[in-house]
Formats: C-alpha cells, structure tokens, sequence
C-alpha cells in the first residue's frame, strides 16, 4: 500500500500489487480490511483510475451469505411470526457484515432489511486479536509516540466494529440522528421497531444516486457544488457543533437526490466527539481561515495532534507551508499532493500522534477530498472546504442564540459555578485537595523518564555483553570484553552523574 501511495515501482526488489490483485487480498481478507478498503476508495489524488475502479467495487463485490446462512438468520431473527408480506431473497447490496434486501410489509408499506453475517461477531473478534498480536510484534518497529497512536486507533476501531455488527445498536444510532439533526439539509430513513433485533433492522426504503456516482449526477443536471456544500455543512454541524458523528462515511452511504439534498445510510459506526475535541476543531478552524498560526500550533497540541514536545516554531513552519501549497489556484489535486509529500519527507522526524476521535474526522476528509478531486480538478480543502466550515462557526459557538439568550442561559449557570468554587475551597482547607496532571505535563515527564533511562538500560546490556564476551574465550576476548565494559561504565557514570 506505501508503494501504491507514492506512485514508486519498486522498493528493495518489492513491486507493488496489481489493482486486480489488491482487491483479490481484500476481499479475502475480510470485514476489517472491507471496511479500510471503502475509506480508500475515494482517494483520487492517492490512486490512479485503474486502481480507483478495482476499490469502488469493494463494496459491491462481497459475496452474498450463502442461502443457508440467510436462512438461519432469517429464522433466528423472525422465529415467532414472519411479518413480510413479501421478502427478496436476493440482496440489493452486500457488505462485510450484512447484507440489505427488498421486502414488503403486510400493510404494503416497501422496506429495507438489513441482516447481519452469520457468526460476524466472532470474525471481527479474530481479526481484532490478530491486528493486537502483529502490532505486538512489530512495536520494536515503531516509535513511543507511533506505538501507542496506532494502539488507541486499533482499540477504538475494533469496539467500533463490535458495536456496528449488533442492529439494535445500529436501530439506536439512527434514532439518535433523526432527532440531532432534524433541521439539516439531509434525510434519514424512517425505521420500524417492532420488526428489528440484534441480528435484522427494518427500515423505510430509500433510492437516489450514489454521491459517487459522476455519469449520473451530470445526466440529471444536479449541480455537483451544492452536493458538497450540503456534504461539508453536515459534516461541520457534526464536528463543530452537534458531537454526534457518522463514523462510516463511504459513497454508498451518501445518495444524492435531484434537488441535490442528501439521504444518509448505514449508522452501525457512530461516534460521540468529545466536548474538548470539538473546541479544538473550532479553534482549529479559525485560525487556519484567519492565517493564525500561532492559535493553529495551540489547537494542534489540544487536539492532541503533535505531541507535547513538538515546537511551535515547527507546527507554525508546517502549517504555513502547507496552506501555501493548498491555496494556489493553479496547481492540480495530484500536484499539491506531491509538494504536500515533499513538505512531509523533510519533516519526517516531526512528533505528529494520531488520537482516536480524530481518525473518524479524517476519513470524513477523505471522503470529501476524495469526491472533490474526482469532480473538481484542483479541488482542496482550504479553498473549497475551509470557508464552508467558516460560516458554521457562529453556530458552534452559540452566538447565533443572541446575546440575551447567551447571558440567561451563563446566569442561570452562575449559582452551580460559585458552588464548585466553595467546594474546591472546601477541599483545600481541609488538606482534600487533588491536583490533576496536565497530558502535556504527563507526556513531557515520560519523555524526561525515557531519556533517562534508555541510556542505563544501553550501559547495564552493554555490562552483561561484556561478560557473555568473557565467557566465549576467543582470541582477544578479554580485551574485547574489557573494552565493552568499560563503554558501559561510562555510559552508565555519564548517566547517573
């Protein structure tokens, strides 16, 4: 996949796969890797068009359950009444851990009907154990900063991917965003309870074009930038001012109606951004369309982006080189991604981290950026995506609630925030008092730990050598024994002192 993503032929005699075997390895590589796949296929700045179109049919390429399997999940989720008047057996699209078929309720009402994978649990749990185990043995490989980024990012993909294969989670999900955002510019299907469980959900049936979806979008005459502005200003609703975040953001989730409004599918994977996230994304967001980079470095270490002994100077040389690559008009989706690569390969030791909450946020870039450059031909984020996001921030920060709304509802607050006060008073007193450690302060006193004891640990393993060395008796062993010991001596004493 490096090899894919830098466009080189060969790396130490390693070639990089065909596009048709790439798909073969995914498919057969199963849910985890389907799911990554889907998030992929969107990078047209990433991939050429032969890769892309291999990717695409990922998601419409997974074998259906065998008729046995739908069979038996069929009679596990409906084993007191079958309440369709009519079912398809045949699915109308196939995923990694169900499948969606046509059906018909007794009162004639046309439903949607997801069924999960017979035993899909247990696979996602393997590939979850599997993922843990190679990352274990590869941790020698990786960096303090790098480990424990892809541990979190693993941990929290595989609870996401044993909450999505549960329906009744899914039921619940979608209820909770019909509810957040009921005033938005999309739709949601409607569901029926009654006929869900944990292994089918019942919902209304939705048609439309995939967002995807380029020959078709043009024949209809829909204007693919209102597509995108109703894309970007739900995903900015859902970052910047809701919390709730659609966490599985692929074309076939995304259908596009003629009026150019959008209908959202699949709630399996939702996430809840943290309050503290979402006013770093804020700040985020301000100071890159202000130019302020001094707020940009803060916002980055907030987000937990950069790691506490990253410099500032360095996170305010990134990002202004970054934006003057990605606000020039004249360059081309895989130019400004080549000049990006070249500005990353001469920061390559930079302390980047990769929080758990901010993987979900990324794929719903990739996604946009990845639809943008396949309509747009020098599409980007800070010119197409940033003034969009802009114009929500008056919301996200509740100043379009009105002045008097905003002093009525801090008054209100007045009395619980003198009573925190008088109990943090209280504590003090008292002698009850706990203090808190900063993450910056806890990541830099690691950092100090680390740096300490890394050279003792090199002296005591250069000590035992020294003795291994003795025991050995070969010619010179003595004076190369004793010249190991003395290096770890030294190294232990520079150390110590």
């Amino acid at each position: 996949m490096f090899l894919i993503f830098r466009q080189k032929q060969s790396l130490l005699g390693i070639k990089p796969l065909e596009p048709g075997d790439l798909k073969a390895v995914i498919l057969e590589l199963g849910v985890s890797f389907i799911k990554l796949a889907q998030v992929l296929a969107t990078r047209a700045d990433f991939f050429t068009e032969d890769y892309l179109r291999q990717l695409r049919a990922i998601h419409d390429e997974v074998e259906p359950m065998p008729e046995k399997d739908l069979s038996s999940m069929l009679s596990r989720a409906y084993s007191r009444e079958f309440p369709f008047a009519s079912f398809d057996r045949h699915p109308l699209a196939s995923a990694s851990i169900g499948q969606v078929h046509q059906a018909e309720l007794k009162d004639g009402t046309r439903v949607a009907v997801k069924i999960r994978r017979l035993d899909i649990e247990k696979k996602v749990r393997i590939d979850a154990g599997l993922l843990k185990f190679f990352l274990k043995v590869f941790q020698p490989f990786f960096t303090s900063h790098t480990r424990n980024s892809l541990q979190a990012v693993l941990n929290e993909f595989s609870a996401m991917l044993l909450k999505e294969v549960d329906m009744a989670m899914e039921l619940d999900n979608l209820r909770k965003f019909k509810e957040t955002y009921e005033n938005e510019t999309i739709s949601m299907p409607e569901y029926y309870p009654k006929y869900c469980s944990h292994d089918a959900l019942v919902m209304s049936f939705e048609s439309g074009l995939r967002v995807d979806d380029k020959a078709g979008i043009q024949q209809r005459g829909i204007a693919f930038k209102k597509v995108m502005e109703n894309l970007i200003s739900w995903y900015a609703s859902q970052m910047l001012v809701k919390g709730l975040f659609h966490a599985d953001p692929h074309p076939g989730n995304i259908l596009v109606q003629d009026d150019a409004s959008l209908t959202i599918l699949d709630f399996g994977m939702v996430k809840r951004l943290p309050n503290s996230t979402r006013v770093a994304m804020i700040e985020l967001v301000k100071s890159a369309h202000e130019r302020d980079f001094e707020m940009f470095a803060s916002a980055c270490e907030r987000m937990g982006l950069v790691t506490s002994t990253a410099s500032p100077d360095e996170i305010r040389e990134l990002a202004e080189r970054m934006f003057d690559i990605f606000s020039n008009v004249n360059l081309s989706a895989a130019n400004m991604q080549a000049l990006a690569f070249e500005v990353l390969d001469s920061m390559k030791d930079f302390p980047f981290k990769l929080p758990q909450e901010v993987v979900y946020v990324m794929r719903a870039s990739t996604l946009i950026e990845g639809l943008g450059t396949t309509y747009i031909e020098n599409f980007n984020g800070i010119k197409d995506i940033l003034p969009v996001l802009q114009n929500r921030l008056p919301e996200a920060l509740g100043m379009e609630e009105g002045f008097a709304s905003v002093a009525r509802r801090e008054i209100t607050a007045l009395p619980f925030t003198i009573s925190r006060f008088k109990s943090v008073l209280t504590d003090m007193s008292d002698g009850n008092l706990n203090v808190r450690l900063s993450r910056k302060t806890l990541e830099a006193l690691d950092e100090h730990i680390r740096a300490l004891l890394r050279p003792l640990g090199v002296g005591l393993v250069l000590l035992a050598g020294s003795f291994f060395i003795l025991f050995l008796e070969f010619h010179l062993s003595r004076v190369l024994a004793g010249f190991v010991f003395l290096v770890g001596a030294f190294k232990i004493w520079s150390t110590l002192r």
